[in-house]
């Protein structure tokens, strides 16, 4: 749910205009419509509800931040947690901008990062494994401009977004039978390369194809816009959804499930987490698990290749029991390294505190008794 904001003619709305102007420089233009939206509702609030608050000195937290953040909550119908959150934050940069640039500190302390509401931490949600592979038959079987768009989004995990962004020469040469696409500028303001297959790039030379032959103006990007980029999004995800049903899904499921199925899908393949991150465009690994599903099965498989093959143990050494150790020097040292590797699989099965403190005095004499041994071979 979005707000219809009326124009402001508070005698502030210029200098809000302007913060947010310069806030907005390096973002889209969305963003910067967003910004004036959020501008526009604060002052057409205090314009309504605290007329004689005309300047930036005499705005307050109480009441004018508490009074606009309860008008907010309270919207008939109810905004997302998201969008109130949106709004908060936008107010807040504003305010930060204006305490920058008018050398009034006072603006800074408006709002606080608790007034923020939290969002629900919702799951990832991946396609089922049923429902991916329906989907991916019916978008082979159609193969249109926006089948092959879909797909380009299941097999490299873009936002729908920055694949409606991707520019004509998209598809780039990284070595023999090596290629990537390249993901320009999106959500983050980050471009990265994604690694592909053979298969990625018969749909982006398919999608070229479809371009050459469609009658509308030359624009550079790789999918034609009928007539905004707005459209052609509108456009995709109504294809999706008529996809969906077509095959015969009857829960709602919406193309940004394609990024958490890539996501789940290359974990399962063994993709670090740190290479998924740089896959996904994330800044923070937090936010790409919050992406992955990881399932009861996932968890089995990695339990039992850890017991299978344990990483983080040290390697049993190759040595000969205690009781066939010989009466030598030989036989010492060897009775002596055998009792180093128990004592430090013991010790790491204790959690920390004063018996594994004990034990670790105890492996720094083991080792200088076995240093100190070793030189009666040199007697």
């Amino acid at each position: 749910m979005r707000l219809r904001i009326p124009p402001s003619r508070h005698p502030l709305t210029a200098l809000f205009q302007r913060a947010a102007e310069s806030l907005t420089t390096s973002l889209g233009k969305d963003s910067a419509h967003y910004y004036q939206c959020t501008a526009r509702h604060f002052l057409n609030y205090l314009d309504a509800q605290h007329p004689r608050a005309r300047s930036l000195q005499q705005l307050r937290r109480d009441p004018h931040i508490l009074d606009w953040l309860t008008l907010l909550r309270s919207h008939q119908p109810p905004l997302s947690k998201v969008t109130v959150g949106h709004h908060v934050i936008r107010l807040r940069r504003i305010l930060e901008e204006l305490a920058w640039s008018k050398q009034i500190p006072l603006l800074t302390h408006l709002i606080r990062a608790d007034d923020i509401p939290r969002t629900d931490q919702c799951l990832p949600r991946p396609l089922t494994a049923e429902q991916d592979q329906l989907i991916l038959q019916e978008l082979l079987r159609r193969d249109d401009r926006d089948s092959n768009a879909l797909l380009l989004l299941r097999h490299t995990g873009m936002r729908i977004g920055e694949c409606l962004d991707l520019p004509f020469d998209c598809l780039r040469t990284l070595g023999q039978d090596q290629w990537a696409i390249h993901v320009p500028l999106g959500k983050l303001q980050t471009e990265r390369l994604v690694p592909v297959d053979s298969f990625v790039c018969r749909i982006v030379h398919r999608l070229r194809t479809l371009r050459s032959q469609d009658s509308s103006i030359a624009d550079g990007f790789l999918l034609a816009r009928p007539r905004c980029r707005y459209t052609l999004g509108y456009y995709l995800r109504t294809s999706f959804h008529e996809i969906a049903a077509a095959v015969g899904i009857k829960t709602r499921v919406v193309p940004h499930q394609f990024r958490h199925t890539y996501a789940t899908e290359m974990l399962r393949a063994g993709v670090t987490l740190p290479v998924l991150m740089k896959l996904l465009g994330h800044k923070s690994p937090h936010m790409t698990m919050r992406y992955v599903q990881v399932s009861l099965l996932d968890v089995e498989r990695e339990f039992e290749l850890a017991r299978s093959k344990p990483r983080h143990l040290l390697p049993t050494p190759k040595v000969p029991a205690v009781h066939s150790a010989t009466p030598d020097l030989s036989g010492l040292l060897t009775s002596l390294h055998l009792a180093q590797h128990v004592l430090e699989m013991f010790r790491r099965t204790l959690p920390a505190g004063p018996p594994r403190r004990l034990l670790d005095r105890l492996a720094n004499r083991l080792t200088k008794i076995v240093s100190e041994a070793r030189k009666l071979d040199r007697s």
